[in-house]
């Protein structure tokens, strides 16, 4: 600690210096705090054993997600200590699927103060509002303006739970220090009725604005951003495709920014096709993908695979060809005057279908990607007919929350007779089948955007490219093991997930600096660069 450190009972109230039961009785004496906490000093390891006891007695995830909450914002370094002594346990209580029912509930459960609020009533103002956050190093923004969060739809200022636990899953699975990370919500106002009507809720009582001033809020946001933190990468959560899509095209090529929902979902999604293609015995190229699901999420998915396709060998016209996507009017065609710019690229000269069952007959995919937010649609009529064209169907439900899911694990397994290769957006108890124990695997975006900023941090990097994301993608992909792929997983137990992030982090640190995107020179060994600058969660 420096010589301005807080001392006394202002330094157990500083979550970023406080060490609570943990204060030696050196530290005690130094810093005025003798008496103020029980007399025999405690180990890290033993405040963690100590927290693991408190969440067990609670009956809630979301009890245990707000138990969680108070601790990052007490001390910080056993809230990561924690999340990172098992982050198979934890990660659904930080984020998807417990996050989803914190943000419905936010305006109730709302306690202590955490990020950015920057309401377009202070446009013009921005970055004097920006200027009040305490820490001039910021390299990782995320930002949602609350208008798509999760499945759930339009949630206003109570989207603040995503970046939030976004930027905390940056830390507890790649290691990217908290005190670089700021959680920001722009708020536009909500088109939610029942939240305007809500006398609890917290955020601006209008609807959303739209058009040229919403997009003037973003220019003045994104310059105040670039003002103030110039190495910050910035990453766009949970923005409806309307602006979502237009947001990313805008920035992408003039500062370090990405979209997690298009370009993170579309490499993880990416990965799982890769590594279920090991069980397959196919190609990549051989695929046919139908996407139920036409927003920003699944063409996202669809443009990422074809740009893989085209590494192996295909032209971008015969790779976008083995993509189909499915929305609410039907398969996308040419013949459909309805669909927007970016839909138009995987729009197929082909009859209306307007059942998902009819077009899973009639494309005879090879995987289907459900990124509907719709649940249950990946019935059992279309489980059977992925099951009769296909040996080893490719099943990737991955809308989330839980309620959200087109299918459960168990579904799939049951319906296509143990046969389907299966991911979800959100985790699933693992299934026994004839005898046989499968487990899950989620394909969570949480593969690749901490392995991102990773890389991005220990880079200094001047873009994100589509490119990185391929790169992520096989990273993910080739830990798998065979073992992994024998008990039907295709994802890296999330149990390793910080040194299977800190692994992909390198490949994609090296295709940074190999394609002079880097703002610092090129280490001799760049793992070893990466891996000192990753955070541990130890009192200093």
């Amino acid at each position: 600690m420096s010589e301005t450190s807080p001392t006394g009972p202002a330094l157990l109230h500083n979550p970023h210096l406080n060490k609570g039961s943990a204060f030696t009785d050196a530290d005690r004496r130094a810093f005025g705090i003798e008496g103020l906490l029980p007399p025999v000093p405690d180990t890290l390891q033993t405040q963690i054993a100590r927290v693991h006891v408190q969440l067990e007695a609670l009956d809630t995830d979301l009890q245990k997600y707000l138990f969680l909450s108070d601790l990052q914002s007490r001390n910080e370094v056993l809230y990561y200590a924690v999340l990172m002594s098992d982050p198979a346990a934890y990660m659904p209580l930080v984020y998807t699927p417990t996050v989803g029912e914190a943000c419905q509930k936010y305006d109730q459960i709302f306690r202590a103060t955490r990020g950015m609020y920057l309401p377009i009533t202070a446009k013009g103002r921005l970055i004097d509002l920006l200027r009040n956050w305490p820490q001039r190093d910021v390299r990782f923004i995320v930002v949602t303006d609350g208008e798509r969060i999760l499945g759930l739809g339009d949630l206003g200022v109570a989207g603040m739970g995503i970046p939030v636990g976004k930027l905390a899953l940056y830390t507890a699975c790649a290691g990217v220090p908290p005190q670089l990370t700021l959680p920001i919500t722009l708020d536009v106002g909500t088109n939610n009725q029942q939240l305007l009507d809500d006398a609890l809720y917290l955020g601006l009582r209008q609807n959303r604005v739209r058009g040229a001033e919403y997009d003037a809020f973003i220019e003045e946001f994104v310059q105040a951003v670039q003002t103030l933190f110039p190495k910050c990468c910035l990453q766009w959560e949970d923005f409806a495709n309307i602006n979502a899509v237009p947001i990313l095209e805008r920035y992408r090529d003039k500062i370090c920014t990405y979209n997690d929902d298009i370009q993170g979902t579309a490499a993880v999604a990416l990965a799982g096709v890769m590594a279920a293609l090991r069980i397959t015995g196919k190609t990549l190229t051989e695929q046919r993908v139908l996407f139920l699901g036409g927003g920003s999420a699944g063409t996202g998915i669809a443009e990422l695979i074809s740009e893989a396709m085209v590494l192996e060998g295909l032209t971008i016209d015969q790779a976008r060809a083995r993509n189909w996507i499915f929305d609410v009017n039907g398969l996308m065609t040419t013949a459909r005057t309805d669909l927007a710019d970016f839909q138009k690229p995987f729009a197929h000269d082909h009859a209306p279908i307007t059942s998902f069952v009819a077009a899973v007959e009639a494309i005879k995919p090879t995987v289907i990607i459900g990124v509907s937010t719709v649940p249950k649609l990946f019935d059992r009529p279309v489980i059977e007919a992925m099951a009769r064209i296909n040996d080893r169907p490719i099943i990737f439900p991955y809308s989330n929350p839980t309620s959200r899911s087109e299918c459960t694990a168990e579904e799939a397994y049951k319906w296509s007779g143990g046969r389907a290769v299966f991911a979800s957006g959100s985790p699933f108890e693992p299934v026994e089948i004839d005898g046989k124990t499968l487990i899950p695997g989620q394909g969570n975006n949480v593969y690749i955007f901490p392995a991102l900023g990773m890389a991005v941090l220990a880079t200094e990097a001047k873009r994100v490219t589509e490119e990185m994301f391929i790169i992520a993608a096989k990273g993910v992909a080739d830990q798998v093991t065979q073992a992994n792929l024998d008990n039907g997983l295709i994802y890296p137990p999330t149990s390793t997930i910080f040194e299977a992030s800190l692994r992909t982090a390198a490949r994609i640190a090296a295709y940074i600096f190999d394609h002079d995107l880097a703002r610092i020179p090129r280490p001799a060994d760049i793992e070893a660069h990466v891996r000192a600058q990753a955070y541990k969660p130890v009192y200093a």
